[in-house]
């Protein structure tokens, strides 16, 4: 198939590396095998049903999504194991039920009463995870609050249609490591929490499972001796923010954002882009000279090259973006012409773009340009 042309592009638009994001799915599924783990990819990455089409190449068969609106719509492509990795949301139990009468559906409690809710209310079996808190601190129960867990665990001792399947924590914390030596010790403090959970409660329930899931761990380490299930998602991409954790290559970020330039200010260094908040998101990636929304790439009809030196979009509005350069390189930018930006986080900016467009010139679908 031809190589992409620049020429059809006329406003932001996400360019997806098909050869790069294959590569990164790739090397987490044989890390997997390796570990002897399970592995249940998050797909609120990418969120495109074609995407997830390249997960099935490596042997994928259960995911991971964050919505009930994004297991309906991986459901109704296919997918028949399906965990939503976000504490129950009770108004949606119509749809909850409708969903676990097609699917093997994994729910998320927080509390006792959570389990008594479902045992009264949702009559179709589904598998129930307790959220475990190993220091992320955002939602779940800590590890250490033994009290709790024993409270839900007697509720979930009583006679109901749906199975207990383990502890499922997000060691989310890991987004504000730096380096291995960081990234191995939150890694290494979530296996001790889900290994003790694991320890105190096997005897009651032999069946327990561990999941974990972030991808800096999932990306750096080796080590998931207890775990049964791993959950990364943002590996299918990547972004500036895994980079500067320590997760990835420059060369393994698999998406960058078009943008056509609409403004010179030669006289400041600076190029305006259309490109701005609503298309990458807020995120920002705090540097020593202050913070970044994006790294600026040349376009080819190939792909693209390495970021610019000292080059960044260093402000966004609503549509504008503001990249700071230098002298010696505006001759990279040329109105109506088209850069790319690397984008800070790539969950955000690809749930933005509504849909891809691959280096071969396909259209992807994506869950948010969709009317459900």
């Amino acid at each position: 198939m031809a190589n992409i042309s620049l020429d059809q592009i006329t406003e932001p638009t996400l360019l997806l590396n098909e050869q790069i994001a294959k590569a990164n799915i790739q090397r987490m599924a044989q890390k997997a095998q390796r570990a002897g783990v399970h592995l249940r990819p998050h797909f609120k990455t990418h969120q495109s049903w074609q995407v997830g089409e390249w997960f099935r190449e490596v042997g994928t068969t259960a995911i991971t999504v964050s919505s009930v609106k994004m297991a309906q719509y991986f459901a109704r492509h296919g997918w028949q194991d399906i965990t939503v990795a976000f504490p129950l949301n009770r108004r949606q139990l119509p749809q909850i039920q409708e969903l676990a009468q097609q699917v093997t559906l994994g729910l998320v409690i927080t509390s006792s009463d959570d389990v008594a809710f479902l045992r009264e209310h949702l009559q179709t079996p589904v598998n129930i995870w307790i959220k475990a808190d190993t220091g992320y601190g955002r939602t779940g129960i800590k590890a250490e609050d033994i009290a709790t867990l024993d409270l839900i665990l007697n509720e979930l001792k009583q006679p109901s249609a749906h199975t207990f399947q383990g502890f499922l924590a997000h060691a989310g914390h890991s987004y504000k490591a730096r380096g291995k030596e960081e990234i191995a010790a939150v890694h290494q403090q979530t296996l001790d929490k889900m290994r003790g959970l694991k320890e105190r409660y096997l005897g009651d329930w032999p069946n327990l499972q561990l999941s974990i899931g972030d991808t800096p761990c999932c990306s750096v380490m080796e080590d998931f001796a207890g775990i049964d299930e791993i959950r990364p998602g943002n590996y299918v991409f990547y972004d500036l923010t895994q980079h500067q954790i320590g997760s990835c290559q420059l060369q393994d970020i698999a998406v960058a954002l078009a943008c056509p330039v609409v403004a010179l200010h030669p006289n400041r260094n600076e190029v305006i882009l259309y490109g701005g908040s609503v298309h990458f998101s807020k995120d920002v990636l705090p540097l020593p000279d202050g913070n970044i929304f994006g790294l600026v790439v040349p376009l080819t009809e190939n792909g693209w090259g390495e970021p610019l030196a000292d080059t960044a979009v260093v402000s966004l509005s609503q549509e504008h973006g503001i990249v700071r350069t230098t002298p010696a390189l505006m001759h990279h930018f040329q109105q109506g012409g088209l850069v790319g930006v690397l984008p800070v986080h790539s969950c955000l900016t690809a749930d933005v773009a509504r849909s891809y467009l691959t280096l071969t010139g396909e259209r992807l679908e994506h869950l948010s340009g969709i009317v459900l």
